[in-house]
């Protein structure tokens, strides 16, 4: 069967009204544009659906039948219509967002703040997950947008950049090396070091930089998350290399921050979203809100 909203519209206003010429008022339609409505929709339903007179208007059985029927139908039409554009003005809605440990424990609540205090209405949920679970996440389409390092050229995801993120040692402030504001690779290849385990990207770039120093870590210790790692420096058992962005959680924890230099190690941070997949209004809105703000380097501005 092929029937319209309009149909059932017109079917509809003339129950209702008990008057084609009322119902024609009410649609603002001309009687033969609503005459010919009536006859298409009982031409699909194969019969007739009310009984004229010239004197009286009435449902058949059968429209009286399909009568609580086309009112739940337009019911949940415009109920459906209303839900769509409470998405699409924000006003209701979910957005998923996949952020590295790094990230969300440092700036990604005031972005939420911001974003809750203009969305109030928007459910917002938070997969608090290691920068390439981020990636994969937005691969699979478990979340629309991830906020992560940038990764190698990808021919299915798109990477915006928000800021260049530069590495940093971590140490207790009793530690010899405390003193200094920076620090170089030929100063703490000898010392206890505390690593991210692999496969973490910043693992292999610790790693890789270190190599062409040709110097070697001494790895003593390993962990999964930059808060146990924290932890662990502040407990004096090891120092560690830890992107900036890190540095308010690693203080919270009594850990001293200096700038890692001969050479420095940055790496950009952004906004991991699918090609060819568009972002839903709510997602688009949070994009929105992050690429606007500006950035310095080392320590972001928000």
């Amino acid at each position: 069967m092929n029937i319209t909203i309009k149909q059932v519209r017109a079917f509809l206003a003339i129950a209702n009204n008990h008057s084609f010429a009322e119902a024609c008022a009410t649609m603002h339609l001309s009687q033969p544009a609503l005459s010919i409505a009536i006859k298409n929709l009982e031409e699909e339903v194969g019969g007739k659906l009310f009984v004229r007179s010239t004197r009286t208007l009435a449902l058949t059985p059968e429209g009286d039948t399909f009568l609580p029927v086309a009112q739940r139908l337009l019911n949940e039409w415009d109920s459906a219509l209303q839900d769509l554009n409470n998405h699409f003005s924000l006003n209701r809605g979910r957005l998923a967002i996949a952020a590295m440990p790094s990230f969300a424990n440092s700036l990604l609540p005031e972005f939420l703040k911001s974003f809750r205090d203009q969305h109030p209405k928007i459910n917002i949920t938070i997969h608090d997950v290691i920068a390439e679970d981020a990636v994969e996440m937005v691969r699979a389409g478990k979340v629309e947008l991830a906020l992560t390092f940038e990764n190698e050229p990808s021919s299915d995801l798109t990477f915006t950049p928000l800021f260049t993120d530069h590495f940093i040692v971590a140490l207790t402030p009793k530690h010899a090396l405390a003193s200094k504001q920076n620090i170089t690779w030929q100063a703490i290849a000898n010392e206890p070091f505390i690593a991210l385990q692999p496969p973490s990207n910043i693992r292999k770039m610790i790693q890789q930089s270190i190599a062409e120093q040709q110097l070697d870590l001494n790895i003593e210790f390993e962990s999964n998350h930059l808060a146990t790692i924290g932890q662990m420096v502040a407990s004096g058992i090891g120092i560690s290399i830890v992107p900036a962005i890190c540095r308010t959680l690693f203080q919270a924890q009594g850990v001293q921050c200096r700038r890692l230099i001969e050479p420095s190690l940055s790496r950009n941070i952004g906004i991991i979203t699918r090609k060819r997949y568009p972002l839903s209004s709510a997602a688009q809105a949070f994009f929105t809100l992050l690429e606007s703000n500006s950035y310095s380097q080392q320590t972001p501005k928000i």
